[in-house]
């Protein structure tokens, strides 16, 4: 996301978690607004918590921050607990603030609270989505496409599997990840395909080395980090044929849901609480289905809640697009 002057008329506001940054970027960029990040460091106690505004809140986020709300933007976008209190400040300095998932309290503290189905948020300034936010769609996939040449040459049919990890609500058991690779291969040898592999942050290290060790020689590739070269995520989701992702996160299986894929679940018994509501939504769809041993295509439409829910908030807060 653009970097500019204090006096923005957007600031995008997260934790730096990769999944609150991804999701405040695409409603920036769905809206048209350049904006400023601020990855936040936020300090005790208002670190414990946030979004409560105790008192001198405005120093949460440091002097810098404190500062910078002399120059309030026009438009500031959260995403996280902890953005949640930067958003309420900004909003108390006359900043438009729209926060994205639940953050806890009354959403009235906030012009705008996007979250998502399985939260079952209610309240009159609150627009809900299946899934999360993200920049998946057909412009995405096809400079993915571009910019990843190379994946399109393997062995057909390419699939993709998008392993997450360990959660609040989800367990990532190695015994599953270890059953869901052998069905895999099993698949691949019929059908003289290939299978792409990219891990995440959560997946355990023992699971990455297995996977390496079996798939070792095979056509196909395991991505697990900088080491292994530029992230070719966007490229497995613009040049798979299908894909397999795990049950435990609500942003893969969202932005694996963005293309016309089928998609295919693993690992649904070790997720419970919210991503099991989400999951489960996403069955009774008919736009997932349960990991099998055959992988056979099924009809489907792309799930594209982003440009939807900018369209929604721009309306709401009368907003044109600019930087």
């Amino acid at each position: 996301m653009e970097q500019s002057s204090p006096r923005s008329r957007t600031w995008t506001l997260t934790d730096g978690n990769a999944g609150n940054l991804r999701q405040a970027h695409a409603l920036a960029s769905a809206l048209g607004r350049p904006a400023r990040d601020w990855a936040l460091q936020t300090r005790a106690p208002w670190r414990w918590l946030a979004p409560r505004a105790l008192p001198g809140a405005a120093h949460a986020f440091g002097d810098g921050f404190a500062r910078a709300l002399a120059a309030a933007p026009e438009l500031a976008i959260g995403c996280g607990r902890q953005a949640a209190l930067a958003t309420r400040l900004l909003r108390r300095r006359g900043a438009r603030a729209v926060q994205i998932l639940d953050p806890r309290i009354a959403p009235g503290h906030w012009d705008i609270v996007i979250a998502p189905e399985h939260d079952g948020l209610e309240g009159g300034n609150v627009i809900r989505l299946l899934g999360s936010l993200h920049p998946v769609d057909d412009v995405w996939l096809d400079e993915a496409r571009r910019t990843f040449t190379a994946l399109a040459t393997l062995p057909q049919p390419r699939t993709a599997l998008l392993l997450g990890g360990n959660s609040a609500h989800a367990r990532f058991d190695p015994a599953m990840a270890d059953a869901v690779a052998g069905r895999l291969q099993r698949v691949v040898d019929a059908e003289d395909g290939c299978l792409l592999v990219t891990t995440s942050r959560r997946t355990p290290a023992e699971v990455t080395a297995r996977l390496r060790q079996r798939f070792a020689g095979r056509a196909g590739m395991i991505w697990s980090g900088p080491g292994d070269g530029a992230n070719p995520y966007p490229g497995l989701l613009a040049c798979a044929d299908r894909i397999v992702c795990t049950a435990d996160s609500v942003n893969m299986l969202s932005e694996a849901c963005a293309t016309d894929l089928p998609v295919f679940v693993a690992g649904l018994d070790e997720v419970k609480g919210r991503p099991r509501r989400f999951v489960d939504s996403l069955l009774g769809l008919g736009r997932v289905r349960a990991l099998d041993d055959t992988l056979a295509a099924f009809a489907t439409t792309p799930l594209r809640e982003t440009a939807r829910v900018a369209a929604e908030v721009r309306r709401r807060l009368q907003l044109d697009a600019g930087s």
